[in-house]
């Protein structure tokens, strides 16, 4: 009888059993903020090199859609070629303009060690009008 009102009163392994409880927990925010980061970056890197493209695309004298798409493809930083769609140009005429529609996939994997979450697809398309 003593012994058990001596363990219910015991203090000492309180806070290593709240630590177990809580860093699982406390591990896959980080986690989660660490894929968020790379979500961020990969969008970061997929709208600059669309920018870029489309930047090109505005020039006189305009440029060929080879030119376009290789400096599109030398601009994107932070991306894994296999997992990036494009990019694909567009051409068409708008109140007798003319322009280019650039566009680009990339498809994020995220992966939380625990578990693979499904991929987020990250899209961007910008439209240049040329001379």
């Amino acid at each position: 009888m003593i012994r058990r009102a001596r363990l219910t009163h015991d203090q000492r392994a309180a806070s290593a059993l709240e630590f177990a409880l809580a860093a699982p927990i406390l591990i896959l925010v980080l986690i989660g903020i660490a894929q968020l980061g790379i979500l961020y970056s990969a969008n970061a890197g997929l709208q600059q090199a669309v920018d870029e493209g489309a930047r090109l695309a505005t020039l006189y004298p305009r440029p060929t859609d080879s030119s376009i798409t290789n400096l599109v493809n030398q601009k994107k930083f932070s991306l894994n070629p296999a997992f990036v769609t494009g990019p694909n140009l567009t051409h068409g005429t708008s109140n007798g303009v003319s322009y280019v529609d650039i566009t680009m996939s990339y498809a994020v994997p995220l992966d939380f060690i625990v578990f693979r979450a499904p991929a987020v697809t990250l899209h961007q398309t910008r439209r240049a009008y040329q001379p």
